[in-house]
């Protein structure tokens, strides 16, 4: 059986070369919809510290600010991180830093991560890797947002479906909300090893 190998920088740099957003992050409605979904998706009001991985040009990072008290963001595209940065500027509750996962994850621990369309760039054994670290780097009763793109494309070494058989797959994480499109999925993790917490639980309802 084949390995499937983590796509490199030279990828992400050719595709920011070509165009400033080439996702169409900033404008399309698909996006603004789906972001919208992701964040109504979060079951705390505000979280202390928070990470995204693969922030891109930084528009899902400013929505994500008005919940963090602080958040690193990053991404393997110095473009990326530029157009971030700039977007963020008037943010100082955020960081925006070039890395490189999951050989470069960030120290500490946080009670967010967000994995918005990227888990599906991983070969085989970063993606445990990367996994293995954004479990270990979440805090008890803390949040794992994974948004993945579900249309098959050639270059990726993996399905958004396939990312998020592996994350159903680990322990450690129990989920508490999936909102299932023929489009994307969306996804919500809760750092414990028995059932999640529902909203109207945490807030006294039932």
């Amino acid at each position: 059986m084949t390995t499937a190998v983590t796509l490199g920088a030279g990828y992400f740099d050719a595709m920011y070369e070509a165009a400033g957003d080439p996702w169409g992050f900033e404008d399309r409605w698909y996006e603004q919809r789906k972001y919208a979904i992701s964040v109504a998706q979060l079951p705390e009001r505000r979280y202390r510290s928070g990470f995204e991985a693969g922030c891109s040009v930084g528009v899902l990072t400013r929505m994500l600010a008005g919940r963090c008290d602080r958040l690193l963001s990053c991404d393997l595209a110095e473009a990326a991180v530029q157009a971030a940065a700039r977007r963020t500027a008037d943010l100082p509750n955020v960081r925006v830093e070039r890395r490189q996962l999951p050989g470069e994850w960030p120290a500490g621990s946080f009670d967010l991560i967000v994995f918005s369309e990227i888990l599906y760039y991983f070969g085989d054994d970063d993606l445990e890797r990367v996994l293995d670290r954004g479990v270990g780097a979440l805090q008890p009763g803390g949040t794992l947002l994974a948004v993945h793109w579900r249309h098959p494309v050639a270059e990726y070494p993996r399905s958004g479906d396939d990312v998020h058989r592996a994350l159903a797959a680990r322990s450690g994480l129990a989920r508490l909300v999936s909102h299932r499109e023929p489009d994307f999925l969306a996804e919500v993790y809760i750092r414990t090893d028995t059932g999640p917490v529902s909203v109207a639980q945490a807030t006294g309802l039932v």
